[in-house]
């Protein structure tokens, strides 16, 4: 399957919670018969022609999908850097340069297991005891809180959400700054 998200953090939050799904699932199913997904996630540019994405952006993306474990998430260098801290997740470990059929130079990687003691840690059912509080970041944080649609026609709606979602992209490419994620502003929505 290709999905293609506007938030690179939305596109992780969704491979956790398809991960932490299908580990709950195939808890007690025999190996033999347990249905396991490989999810490969990279920030970049895209084609789109005739229902049908393409490009460099996708062809990197299924080479990550194509080193992940059964079971796992990996993403690009690229999309780490816009993921860090923004995921409730536990941290993606470094693999280090891979090579990567097709894509000229090596690309460095990072992976994030998903199993049935992460999936607990992942589930909103934690414990107080297990849960630690979020530490602060360590830079300035803005949220982009969701446009206001002031005009009479509701199509506008669509139009005013994906304003809000390019700029909360924009502003995440800066390093400088601690971006919060649309999931997490448009629920202020209305």
């Amino acid at each position: 399957m290709l999905v293609e998200f506007a938030s690179a953090v939305d596109a992780a939050r969704c491979a956790v919670e398809v991960q932490r799904g299908v580990a709950v699932q195939n808890v007690g199913v025999p190996l033999n018969v347990r249905i396991e997904f490989r999810i490969g996630i990279h920030v970049g540019d895209i084609i789109f022609d005739d229902n049908d994405i393409f490009g460099d952006g996708v062809n990197i993306a299924a080479r990550l999908e194509g080193i992940a474990e059964p079971g796992g998430i990996c993403v690009s260098d690229d999309a780490q850097r816009q993921i860090r801290g923004k995921l409730d997740s536990p941290p993606f470990e470094d693999m280090g340069p891979q090579n990567l059929k097709n894509i000229a130079e090596p690309m460095r990687a990072w992976r994030l297991s998903v199993d049935a003691k992460s999936s607990a840690y992942l589930s909103g059912d934690r414990s107080a005891e297990t849960a630690q509080p979020l530490a602060l970041p360590d830079k300035p944080s803005i949220a982009v809180l969701p446009f206001q649609n002031m005009s009479s026609d509701p199509e506008q709606e669509y139009f005013a959400d994906g304003t809000v979602e390019d700029i909360i992209t924009a502003l995440s490419r800066y390093p400088s700054l601690f971006v919060i994620a649309r999931n997490s502003s448009f629920t202020y929505k209305g």
